[in-house]
């Protein structure tokens, strides 16, 4: 399996609202980070459906480690 690209070492905050079906990105090439815009053509990543369990502020990962994903989990302080 392909190493993800590490987009940023911090989360990315998103407004989510509930209900809504988001793509995040597992491969770390999307331009739209922390969501998927195709990037990931080519490899074996594909982008992860997830749907927002309620509305507000999401802390989504950006390092692609995380054992709670899309969530950050603080594995990029490892990293």
């Amino acid at each position: 399996m392909d190493t993800p690209v590490i987009a940023q070492k911090t989360p990315i905050p998103v407004e989510l609202k509930k209900g809504e079906e988001y793509y995040y990105c597992t491969c770390g090439k999307s331009a739209t980070q922390p969501f998927c815009n195709g990037a990931h053509q080519g490899t074996s990543f594909e982008p992860m459906a997830f749907k927002a369990e309620e509305d507000g502020t999401a802390y989504l990962c950006a390092c692609k480690h995380t054992k709670n994903p899309p969530y950050c989990d603080g594995t990029h302080e490892s990293l």
